[in-house]
């Protein structure tokens, strides 16, 4: 059993237990970190325009990506003008650089470019504070910074809290890393401005003002990995050798979509933000190659006719981009 599987389990595995330890300690290091800069001693970094955070405390994906796409499209339609910063996870980058919607996964992150595709300007780096400045260096228009993950990033002020919840997964045993998925603990989410739990299925209409809403994915039509002008028809599939792809934080999430489609698809599951190689996906008389999104862009190298992925969009209830539009507009304001 995988380390990230045993997290789920509904009791604490042996592994859990043995890294106890390690979690206590985990837990005084993040507690101690964030005094210190709630207390001054390492610098907050505020930028000139309102900051919203999209993340979460779990290790892992929680469809952060999907709802920060969502948000920053319905800002726009206010009238807002996002701009979007991110560490770019699973990239050799470290220094703030703009990110293209072709660009190399190796170098920028699986993620980014998923953004930038969707039209917004996206800037990377570690340091998220300095990718925001560069932004907005680039990209004086933009009114408002969208930071993809980053809740514990403290170095970067902000003034909305947005903490994603994935509802199939919970917190799993409820452990602080590495004995369990936890970033931070589970009381952290009393703080944030908002907590949205990812749902299959219709998610329900917020009962609180936006605080606690919902949000689903909902299935585009698939496309080609290479050429994404190429549609593809899942009727076509069923009967054929087809083999479906996941390296995200729940590959459970996508096969479910896979399957609802009437696909019967062979079933492999990467880690979470996996360098593909050509070799790894050199099924035996694979007719069609499914994959996310998030897996296409660092798949479309060495891609051929047979790679198809499925786009997502992330539903957001009104009442929290009402909830984020006041928020910012106040910040504005002052």
């Amino acid at each position: 059993m995988s380390l990230v599987a045993a997290w789920y389990e509904p009791r604490p595995t042996l592994a859990a237990w043995l890294l106890s330890p390690l979690s206590l300690l985990f837990r005084w290091i993040v507690a101690a970190r964030r005094a210190l800069y709630a207390g001054g001693v390492l610098r907050v970094e505020r930028l000139p325009v309102p900051v919203v955070v999209v993340g979460n405390v779990t290790a892992g994906g929680a469809g952060k990506t999907p709802l920060v796409i969502a948000l920053a499209e319905a800002l726009r339609d206010r009238d807002f003008r996002p701009g979007v910063v991110s560490r770019g996870y699973g990239g050799s980058n470290r220094r703030p650089r703009a990110v293209a919607a072709d660009d190399d996964a190796a170098d920028v992150g699986d993620e980014p470019p998923i953004i930038a595709a969707a039209g917004f300007p996206v800037w990377i780096a570690h340091d998220r504070a300095a990718a925001g400045r560069a932004l907005l260096s680039a990209h004086p228009e933009c009114d408002v910074v969208l930071c993809d993950d980053g809740l514990q990033h403290y170095r970067l002020a902000r003034d909305f809290e947005v903490a994603v919840v994935d509802q199939s997964r919970g917190f799993g045993n409820g452990l602080m890393l590495p004995a369990g998925p936890m970033r931070e603990p589970e009381s952290r989410l009393d703080e944030v401005d908002a907590v949205v739990r990812l749902v299959s299925g219709e998610a329900p209409r917020s009962d609180s003002g936006g605080r606690g809403s919902y949000t689903t994915h909902v299935a585009m039509p698939w496309r080609g990995v290479r050429d994404e002008s190429r549609r593809g028809d899942p009727a076509a599939w069923r009967g054929a050798s087809v083999h479906a792809v996941a390296g995200i934080g729940h590959p459970q999430r996508f096969f479910a979509f896979v399957r609802a489609q009437g696909i019967a698809a062979a079933e492999h599951a990467f880690p979470d933000h996996h360098a593909y190689r050509a070799s790894d996906l050199a099924f035996p008389g694979a007719a069609v190659i499914l994959m996310t999104q998030k897996d296409a862009v660092k798949c479309r190298r060495f891609a051929d006719e047979r790679f198809y992925y499925l786009p997502v969009r992330a539903t957001v209830d009104p009442a929290l981009v009402a909830l984020v539009e006041q928020k910012i507009r106040g910040s504005q304001a002052a």
